[in-house]
């Protein structure tokens, strides 16, 4: 059996006995396993936490492998969630790993989260990491946010056409730059969910690259032939990179970890 405390240890060496205690009692979910949330969930399992809720529809294709951490030559047809359940079991064998197949959209997302919601125990702190790449799903989330501050919660921009990591940052959505997905998202949530207007500070983070998109079209001298990879965090227009889309899932786990910890404080 693994000896968690020694495998977990370096923790409480960062964020004191309380703070890494309270990682390793949380429940963090995951929206999206792809480039960006397959090292989110990863991070999180290398971090102890007790539960993580895996939630994606897709399967891994080997067109995944350049950027997603559970895309391997074995895994290529497998869901998902599954795959990562697979691999969190050789990281961190105590986690319970709850897999939900099925893509967010504004008629479910009431529905899963009161799901996730309910396997916690009063006590557990619980986190939501939006790694999606749909703008639809992605207003119902950040709008269910405004109504449980309690719960920690940060999204992710487009990762796709970006190559330089160290322009990624995390501010809040109000502040958000040079990216097409969370500027429709800021306006979706001012349209229809009476978000703060310009100017005001909206209370939600999300990680993004102050990074122009670099365009297939200009780099390659052709046409998309869609598109529907536009506002999106898809990579099959885009180009992109392991080190842009880790870095934004290792971001957004990152700010999410040191929230959790530091409530206790």
């Amino acid at each position: 059996m693994p000896d968690i405390d020694r495998r977990f240890g370096a923790l409480t060496r960062l964020y004191g006995s309380i703070g890494a205690a309270r990682i390793r009692s949380a429940h963090v979910v995951v929206v999206g396993l792809g480039g960006v949330g397959s090292w989110a969930a990863e991070a999180a399992a290398r971090s102890g936490v007790a539960q993580l809720t895996l939630i994606d529809m897709d399967h891994l294709a080997e067109s995944n492998v350049n950027r997603q951490v559970h895309a391997l030559t074995p895994t290529i047809g497998q869901a998902k969630v599954l795959a990562m359940r697979d691999r969190i079991a050789l990281i961190h064998p105590e986690c319970v790993v709850n897999c939900i197949e099925e893509f967010v959209d504004v008629g479910n997302w009431n529905n899963l989260s009161a799901r996730f919601s309910e396997k916690c125990l009063a006590s557990q702190p619980l986190a939501v990491l939006d790694a999606c790449d749909n703008v639809s799903a992605k207003t119902a989330m950040a709008a269910w946010s405004f109504n449980h501050s309690s719960i920690e919660f940060i999204g992710v921009g487009a990762a796709g056409g970006k190559r330089l990591a160290h322009l990624v940052d995390i501010v809040d959505l109000a502040d958000v730059s040079h990216d097409p997905l969370l500027t429709r998202l800021r306006s979706n949530l001012r349209k229809f969910h009476k978000a703060p207007s310009a100017g005001k500070k909206m209370g939600i983070p999300y990680v993004f690259s102050k990074e122009a998109v670099r365009n297939p079209d200009l780099l390659l001298g052709t046409e998309m032939t869609s598109s529907s990879s536009l506002h999106s965090l898809s990579c099959h227009g885009y180009g992109s990179t392991v080190s842009v889309t880790a870095t934004f899932g290792f971001s957004a786990m990152g700010w999410l970890l040191d929230k959790v910890a530091s409530s206790s404080d």
